[in-house]
């Protein structure tokens, strides 16, 4: 278990918190299977009511280690540890809270997708530049998103790349509420504190006739790790990736000639 990944359990409230700062909370391998392994422990724990994931003051996540997929485009596909963890998101069983402040890039974003409650700080900023990498959506974005934002503004998110803040997100139907930062993991906690004081089954009996069947989520995420795997080996996401790296614009235009 890595220490990058804190978990506290408190009063039925399971606490995931990503806390790599220094790396502005970017996700390596290990910390996908942390998430993963925490979710399915809480989901099985009766004394768990809620999953609640906050970052770090600043900073919720800067997605996907980004020298983690360069790695991966020359060797392979998506390891198993990162796709467990995507896939785990339609089917935990018991309500999950974010609390989001600063960026949330990426996976930062699309699990929000998955929440069943979203508070964001002032300084939240929601952003998922795929397509700016070559590669794909994932985590089921590609369908939720238009779902919950409609086609128009999916495709800002998705493919524009266009970053959404507080106010956007909140109007888009991402987030609940816009809360001080100062005051955001506090009124996260007293969310998940109000759901743990319902009855537990009538609750999950609600949550499940309210997200439906996860069967059309889950084919949706195959799709996008097909794809995702195949771009990782793309010239345009080795350029893209490596452009990163060294701190310069992709040279898209290079790969036709």
């Amino acid at each position: 278990m890595t220490h990058e990944i804190e978990i506290r359990r408190d009063g039925g409230v399971q606490t995931i918190r990503i806390n790599r700062p220094e790396k502005k909370n970017a996700l390596t391998f290990p910390m996908y299977e942390a998430m993963e392994r925490a979710l399915i422990e809480g989901d099985t724990d009766a004394a768990v009511t809620a999953h609640i994931f906050l970052g770090a003051p600043g900073i919720f996540s800067a997605g996907n280690d980004i020298k983690d997929f360069l790695a991966r485009s020359t060797s392979g596909g998506l390891p198993s540890r990162t796709t467990a963890f995507i896939r785990r998101l339609p089917v935990v069983k018991k309500p999950m809270i974010a609390a989001v402040d600063g960026p949330a890039v990426g996976i930062g974003t699309t699990m929000l997708f998955h929440c069943d409650l979203v508070y964001a700080s002032p300084a939240a900023v929601l952003q998922t530049p795929f397509l700016d990498l070559g590669i794909v959506p994932e985590a089921a974005s590609s369908l939720l998103a238009p779902q919950r934002m409609g086609y128009a503004r999916a495709f800002e998110l998705l493919c524009l790349g266009e970053a959404f803040n507080a106010e956007r997100a909140l109007a888009a139907g991402i987030v609940n509420a816009i809360v001080p930062a100062g005051e955001l993991e506090a009124h996260a906690r007293k969310a998940a504190r109000r759901l743990a004081a319902k009855p537990p089954e009538a609750l999950a009996a609600a949550r499940r006739l309210m997200r439906g069947d996860p069967a059309a989520i889950l084919a949706q995420m195959e799709q996008e790790i097909a794809l995702f795997a195949e771009r990782l080996q793309s010239a345009e996401a080795k350029e893209a990736f490596t452009a990163f790296l060294e701190k310069r614009a992709p040279d898209f235009a290079k790969l036709k000639r």
